[in-house]
């Protein structure tokens, strides 16, 4: 049987809350029976986006990271209701019966991923149906998806071995993968919010005024093996991106007869080296 996934793309995400805003509008001051409790007006958004900064000046880049509930396979929300009062149908979609768990602040706790609120107006715990209200009169993608300007959010409704062939395929991943909740909702370029870089600009002398070298090979290496390679932009710039906490790399710059290599670094959080001479005294550089 098909089920409803939710692909979310980091990379598009530029936090213009249109998803976050539709959302609100469909839910604030509505009753939809079965599916959801009228939501607060202000506060206790189903849907959010978390931000996180990387680097440090002047490499810096920012990344949007839209959550909600990730209708997983295996919810432990499910299990701390204890009864049908949270349900999971059989396309994937979880649904909080809004009478059953009236009353039940309990179950906000339940969730790993913190993506249930209270809503203390109708005394109910609410998460973010998946507009199953809408999928279900007909629509092909919830309210979020449809508002996203840059294409970063789309439902996709496919059997269980096509969705884990396009996640494959795609390397999309899900948050907490670790603790086997089998999330649906996936992520494409994770990594520019859960992992880290290793960057750094690379200059010469010419005529003896520093300039900054472009098309330069550098070269990543873990256990002196090269694990990645690049070439500097038209700025000097490199970067290595995806990088996991604890791993320890080194770096290696090779532009015609020069060659230089770091010092081996442990990524704690994404790192710029500076700007790195390709030679001691730095090198003129010839034409």
């Amino acid at each position: 049987m098909t089920k409803w996934n939710l692909i979310i793309d980091v990379e598009l995400c530029h936090n213009c809350n249109n998803c976050i805003m539709a959302t609100k509008d469909e839910y604030t001051g509505n009753t939809f029976t079965g599916y959801s409790a009228p939501q607060k007006a202000h506060g206790g958004d189903v849907m959010r986006i978390r931000r996180r900064n990387r680097g440090a000046a002047p490499m810096v880049d920012i990344a949007y990271l839209p959550v909600m509930c990730n209708h997983c396979d295996q919810a432990p929300c499910i299990a701390a209701a204890g009864d049908s009062s949270i349900r999971k149908r059989a396309d994937g979609i979880v649904i909080f019966d809004p009478d059953r768990t009236r009353g039940r602040k309990d179950l906000v706790s339940s969730c790993p991923y913190g993506a249930i609120v209270w809503n203390d107006e109708e005394q109910v715990p609410q998460a973010w149906p998946f507009d199953a209200h809408l999928l279900d009169l007909g629509w092909k993608q919830p309210r979020g998806a449809q508002a996203c300007p840059t294409g970063a959010m789309r439902a996709v409704r496919l059997d269980d071995r096509d969705m884990e062939t396009l996640a494959t395929a795609e390397k999309l991943q899900v948050l907490l993968a670790k603790l086997g909740t089998k999330p649906r909702v996936y992520y494409r370029n994770l990594y520019r919010y859960s992992a880290h870089f290793l960057g750094g600009t690379v200059a010469g002398l010419r005529d003896g005024a520093e300039e900054l070298i472009e098309g330069a090979t550098v070269r990543l290496l873990g256990n002196n093996d090269v694990v990645a390679e690049c070439l500097t932009d038209g700025f000097g710039d490199f970067k290595f991106d995806g990088l996991e906490k604890g791993s320890v790399y080194g770096v290696e710059i090779v532009s015609g007869p020069w060659r230089v290599r770091t010092e081996d670094v442990e990524i704690v959080e994404s790192r710029y080296l500076g700007k790195i001479p390709l030679h001691s005294p730095q090198p003129s550089i010839k034409e």
